[in-house]
């Protein structure tokens, strides 16, 4: 890619975004080594960590080793890395997110939590990661979805 003549965007915030989308974890290393930033909005307005491919693993662990926030929520959805892995199923990219300090007790703007989402796809390795990571305790909204769906048949 070129940088457009009097361009205001530093390109390296789409290329950057846009190699983490595709999963290509050896391109995400080199822009990061080169100083493209990893909180950086793209032209849509989203970070890298937020629209990276949720199945690697290895590229998340890049962005959030070079300062990625692992926090950073959509505005009009709320919702966060860590609740499009849990809807993904995306155990592994959970679990480097988590270590990394993402909150997994927020609610998106449906006021789902993670692991609604991951109950919600059958992702029961994700829900029971999910589940223990917050001590085992199930929150009211699992009540309501347990209520309106009946058992989810995922051991306590």
């Amino acid at each position: 890619m070129e940088r457009a003549a009097g361009s205001s965007m530093e390109p390296s915030a789409d290329w950057l975004a846009t190699a983490a989308a595709r999963g290509r974890v050896e391109e995400v290393r080199a822009l990061l080594e080169a100083g493209a930033l990893p909180n950086a909005p793209n032209s849509y307005g989203r970070r890298p960590i937020q629209v990276m491919m949720m199945g690697s693993a290895h590229v998340a662990e890049l962005l959030l080793l070079h300062g990625a926030e692992p926090n950073c929520a959509d505005p009009a959805t709320l919702t966060r890395p860590v609740h499009d892995a849990a809807r993904e199923g995306f155990l592994d990219t959970l679990a480097v997110l988590h270590r990394a300090g993402a909150r997994l007790d927020v609610r998106d703007a449906w006021g789902r939590l993670p692991v609604d989402l991951a109950e919600e796809r059958g992702h029961r390795d994700v829900a029971r990661y999910l589940r223990a990571a917050a001590g085992g305790t199930r929150g009211s909204s699992h009540a309501r979805i347990d209520a309106a769906e009946g058992p989810s048949g995922i051991p306590d």
